[in-house]
């Protein structure tokens, strides 16, 4: 038996205040998969991770949620290649036919305009859940589909052109338009997809703390980028990052510690020469000298050609 319009909305609803009840209690924001099936919908059962990357349960019209599966550390995610010029994520149809049941279930939520959840590996049967997302279009020549991560950027582009021409000729007002909504849409993609995915791997690989101090509180946690992002080969993969706890990540980043390639602490001359309070003695100090704490993983590894760029900077920086 089929659900409803009502029964569509509320099962998803109940599914997206599932999984921030799960969040919240999770220190990283991840889940493993059996946690995230926990979920129930009128005391039955609804697994929300499936084998395939679309699903769609019995009885429902349209797809429920959507997987990236987890890639190699050294890998980088298989979105991270797939974001339009409109700044919206690409998911790819399941095979090549579009009247997949698969692909159907996707089209009927674009049609529909349901929200669905988004599973994003970032280890071994973990997840980031992104929630709720959106399917705005598709394309079969390609054979994908475009996912918004946000509503407000659904009806931005038409507001802002909207806006626009009041002022400017129409094509103008469209390119500007297209800016204005690609720039936001990249921001947003960047801060609920990009980063939080980097920081999960991250972490994970680093066990849960951080590569200097040993601290484990992973809401104390960051994951450092070993060259900066937007630089050449800053990627967003485990080997160009460090767990690393804020006071440290701040001290890596304003380059005042360094690690060198034989994965040893340098902490900045002239702060080893200042005199403060236990923050600073125990906390920076007392770190020179000290090798860090890497992945058991080999290929989780800081990469030692990006150590060295990172450190030749820090050695200019005095």
């Amino acid at each position: 038996m089929g659900f409803d319009g009502a029964e569509e909305a509320a099962i998803r609803a109940a599914m997206f205040a599932h999984l921030d009840a799960l969040v919240e209690q999770s220190p990283d924001g991840t889940l493993t998969s059996a946690e995230i099936n926990t979920f129930t919908f009128d005391d039955r059962p609804h697994p929300l991770i499936v084998q395939q990357g679309i699903w769609k349960p019995a009885g429902l019209a349209a797809a429920l949620t959507i997987r990236t599966a987890y890639p190699q550390p050294d890998r980088p995610p298989p979105y991270e290649d797939a974001i339009g010029e409109d700044g919206l994520l690409r998911y790819k149809f399941r095979g090549t036919d579009p009247g997949h049941s698969d692909n159907r279930a996707l089209r009927r939520a674009m049609e529909d305009r349901r929200p669905l959840a988004y599973f994003v590996g970032v280890d071994r049967g973990c997840y980031l859940p992104v929630h709720p997302v959106w399917i705005e279009a598709e394309d079969r020549h390609r054979l994908e589909f475009s996912v918004s991560l946000d509503e407000i950027h659904r009806d931005l582009l038409g507001d802002v052109r909207h806006d626009l021409a009041h002022d400017l000729a129409h094509d103008l007002a469209h390119d500007l338009a297209g800016v204005v909504t690609r720039r936001y849409a990249e921001r947003l993609t960047r801060d609920r997809l990009h980063q939080p995915v980097f920081r999960a791997r991250v972490l994970r690989a680093y066990r849960g703390r951080c590569a200097v101090c040993r601290l484990r509180q992973p809401r104390l946690l960051d994951a450092a980028h070993i060259i900066p992002d937007g630089r050449p080969r800053g990627d967003a993969v485990v080997p160009n990052g460090l767990a690393l706890c804020k006071i440290h990540h701040a001290a890596y980043d304003a380059d005042l510690m360094a690690v060198r390639p034989d994965l040893v602490v340098e902490v900045a001359p002239r702060l080893l020469r200042e005199h403060d309070g236990p923050m600073l003695l125990h906390g920076l100090q007392e770190m020179d000298g000290r090798r860090i704490d890497v992945p058991t993983l080999r290929r989780a590894r800081p990469d030692p050609e990006r150590l060295e760029d990172r450190y030749r900077r820090f050695q200019e920086v005095g």
